[in-house]
């Protein structure tokens, strides 16, 4: 199926041109029937001479209902721009085609109606001008009358070859249905109606009603009045829904597939306006879908700006939208560009964004848009719109790093080790989230990725190369190796330690460089005092007890017990009840 939307001035025979098309009447409100006049969207189908089918979606043409006639046009793909023989082009054909060129619409006719009143061939000369500088120039072109029916076979026609010219959009898109109606029905709860770009909904699924976030699972659904199991984008839908009262629904609303869409009141944007950004009104609506929301705009660029949205949004990179200013009856066009944009609140920030956007493309990719942020989630840049680019850094478990960027992060971290070291030479090593604070990173794990040789992580903190320790480290440990020249195992005493410079940083960065074995507090011995140690008690009979240890290294049990239980994690001995023995090396 496609959906195709109508557009012109009011009284050109929009709704009598679906009439005579489809045999149904689109104007759904007796009062609208009463006063010959289309105030609300209206809906139609029809099956076409090649066996297709096509929707059509009714739109008023009064200046007073602009807003329901973009709520109309808005989710659909094309549209017959209609112009009445004996009237021409009217202001609301202007409007109406501006509002079509602005959101994107590529596909359509130009259907010149009424020609028994008046010879058409001024009106379709005078409206094919007027749509030249737009996205419908060059469209065809169908005469008809709706009250004689001539032309009424060549415009099913001209719509089959519009059909079959029109994309065939993703099935497997995510679902972004915007509500263009919400009613109940006796017996059987809500249901909502709307236009189904892409992607498909199936009965069961689980959709969320965006913008409160409420899950809603879908119990029964129509297409063209006959049910269906599911259903398939460029579709007419009606959705009933288990979850939610049909006066918790309004139009403008839009069910989502959940976790595949960013829900955002801010985002950057490019514009189509025949002046500068700086020239737009402040405050605005915003037209997207079905749904009409207040903006505040604030110009960066000369074709970029700052959207602060009223309500939130699921939005996409590269969305087509509609900027209109109903004081000054203008319009235009919108490309999002980014739907997670950077404050913007040091001086000068918003002209560096402005020099940023003016390279981005219309629809930025994966690729841009991470190298904007430099590290993301895999499912962050899904809900941006965004597949994740070739040659992007993958990091356990699901982050994405710009390969520039993860090179940047890289040297910036070595040379924060750097001063850190120079600064504290006693303590070089800086903690892991003191070292996420200093690289901006959403994630202490992050951190830990980014070393690789010559840095090294150790007991939660991240080192520089290695330059060996501090000279006071040095002397200290001088000092030590001589006062336990003649008894390798005597540990001095804490008094002592202090006396010759080996406690608080000095003690921690000899540990930390290894020149030192801490075996307890107050015992530390000289770096390699553990593997003679070994080689001393593998000349014991086996098994041996504690005081024969003891005896062997000439030591104390306060220096015996713990350096024993350090032997037994390295692997060195093994301890069966009260004794040990070496263990095969």
């Amino acid at each position: 199926m496609q959906v195709v939307a109508t557009a012109g001035h009011v009284d050109h025979g929009k709704s009598a041109l679906v009439r005579a098309l489809t045999g149904m009447e689109p104007d759904r409100w007796a009062e609208e029937r009463r006063r010959g006049l289309t105030i609300d969207l209206g809906f139609a189908w029809t099956t076409l001479p090649s066996g297709r089918r096509v929707a059509l979606v009714d739109v008023p043409g009064h200046e007073r209902f602009v807003t329901n006639m973009l709520a109309g046009v808005g989710p659909v793909p094309a549209a017959m721009m209609v112009v009445a023989a004996d009237e021409g082009w009217m202001p609301q054909s202007q409007e109406h085609a501006e509002a079509l060129d602005a959101l994107g619409v590529r596909h359509g006719l130009l259907v010149i109606t009424r020609s028994d009143l008046a010879d058409p061939t001024p009106a379709l000369r005078q409206a094919r001008a007027r749509l030249e500088g737009t996205g419908l120039r060059g469209v065809e072109a169908v005469t008809v009358s709706s009250v004689t029916g001539a032309g009424i076979t060549d415009l099913a026609a001209a719509l089959d070859r519009l059909a079959a010219r029109l994309p065939v959009p993703d099935p497997g898109a995510p679902v972004r249905l915007w509500v263009d109606r919400a009613f109940t029905v006796k017996g059987s709860g809500t249901v909502v109606t709307g236009t189904l770009g892409a992607g498909r909904i199936a009965v069961g699924d689980e959709l969320v009603l965006t913008p409160g976030g409420r899950t809603v699972r879908v119990r029964a659904l129509e297409s063209m009045k006959e049910p269906a199991d599911r259903v398939t984008g460029v579709s007419r839908v009606a959705l009933n829904l288990r979850g939610v009262d049909h006066d918790q629904v309004a139009r403008g609303m839009a069910l989502v597939s959940p976790a595949c869409w960013t829900m955002t009141t801010c985002v950057d944007v490019r514009l189509s306006f025949a002046e500068a950004s700086g020239r737009l009104a402040r405050q605005m609506i915003l037209h997207i879908g079905s749904a009409a929301v207040p903006v505040r705009l604030r110009p960066l660029g000369p074709d970029t700006a700052r959207l602060t949205l009223n309500a939130r949004l699921p939005l996409h990179v590269g969305d087509r939208a509609l900027l209109r200013d109903p004081g000054r009856r203008a319009v235009a066009g919108v490309r999002v560009l980014d739907v997670r944009p950077p404050t913007l609140v040091r001086r000068g920030a918003g002209a560096e964004r402005a020099r940023e956007l003016a390279g981005w493309p219309d629809h930025p990719g994966g690729g841009l848009l991470l190298r904007r942020h430099g590290v993301l989630r895999e499912h962050e840049l899904t809900v941006m719109g965004c597949k994740p680019p070739d040659d992007a850094v993958r990091l356990e478990p699901d982050w994405l790093a710009d390969p520039g960027h993860w090179e940047t992060l890289h040297r910036r971290l070595a040379e924060e080790l750097a001063r850190h070291a120079a600064a504290h030479p006693l303590a070089p090593g800086i903690p892991l989230e003191a070292a996420r604070l200093r690289l901006g990173l959403p994630a202490r794990r992050l951190v830990a990725e980014l070393v690789r040789p010559p840095l090294r992580l150790a007991d939660g903190r991240v080192y520089g190369p290695s330059a060996g320790p501090p000279p006071q480290v040095t002397a200290a440990v001088r000092r030590l190796r001589a006062e336990v020249a003649a008894g390798p195992f005597r540990a001095p005493e804490a008094a002592r330690l202090a006396e010759l410079g080996l406690t608080g940083p000095t003690l921690a960065a000899a540990v930390a460089a290894g020149a030192v074995l801490r075996l307890a507090d107050g015992v530390v011995l000289p770096a390699g005092a553990d593997e003679e140690a070994a080689r001393v008690l593998a000349g014991l009979p086996q098994p041996f007890t504690v005081a024969e240890a003891k005896r062997a290294l000439g030591t104390s049990r306060r220096v015996a017990v713990p350096l024993l239980e350090h032997l037994d994690r390295c692997g060195l001995t093994e301890r069966d009840g009260d004794h040990r023995r070496m263990r095969a090396r």
